[in-house]
């Protein structure tokens, strides 16, 4: 009689969308972070020692992917500060307030405003914690899944187990003993053919 074999467990296929998604949302909780971070800390540089300068606006965000544009001159030389938050009102050739860190005429902000770019800053504090949650989720996703792969897969050797002990049980132990008698019923058997 044939040894009953046991088909492998069915594991369910994770599909790669989760770890394309953990690694894009760590990217961007990375990114993000970095951005705000940069953001917070021109703004400390500035806030340290500001320098009062006139700058010009050269261009206006046309919503097609073009960002404002403002340059101003510090000890002789030009600058151009692009994507700061300009008023509604503003048009190329405007003079407005500008400060810039002492030490660095490239960190520039619009006087009174806390940050260079407000919006930069807001789009990291709402980003960063969707991304962190999105990536929490994705691993825990992940790990479920080679924790049920590993679960599966002792089952299996289990289920293997038992079928091979049950066929060796319903064809009398030969499948165990390879069809050899064992040494006690031989001794046993020995022993009375001397008496």
């Amino acid at each position: 009689m044939r040894t009953a074999t046991v088909p492998p467990p069915r594991i369910p296929r994770l599909g790669r969308g989760w770890y394309l998604a953990a690694v894009l949302s760590a990217v961007l909780a990375v990114g993000m972070c970095l951005l705000g971070w940069r953001q917070a800390d021109q703004a400390d540089r500035i806030e340290a020692h500001p320098v009062r300068v006139e700058g010009v606006v050269t261009q206006l965000p046309t919503g097609g992917g073009t960002y404002s544009a403002v340059s101003y001159r510090v000890g002789g030389e030009s600058h151009t500060a692009a994507a700061l938050p300009l008023s509604d009102a503003a048009k190329v050739g405007d003079r407005i307030c500008l400060e810039h860190a002492a030490d660095d005429p490239g960190a520039v902000r619009i006087c009174g405003d806390t940050y260079p770019q407000p919006v930069g800053v807001g789009l990291a504090r709402f980003s960063v914690p969707v991304a962190i949650v999105l990536f929490v989720i994705c691993v825990l996703r992940i790990r479920r899944h080679h924790k049920a792969l590993a679960v599966r897969g002792g089952q299996g050797k289990l289920a293997a187990n038992l079928a091979l002990a049950t066929g060796a049980l319903a064809d009398g132990m030969p499948a165990i003993t390879h069809g050899k008698r064992s040494r006690r019923r031989r001794r046993a058997g020995g022993r009375r053919a001397q008496h």
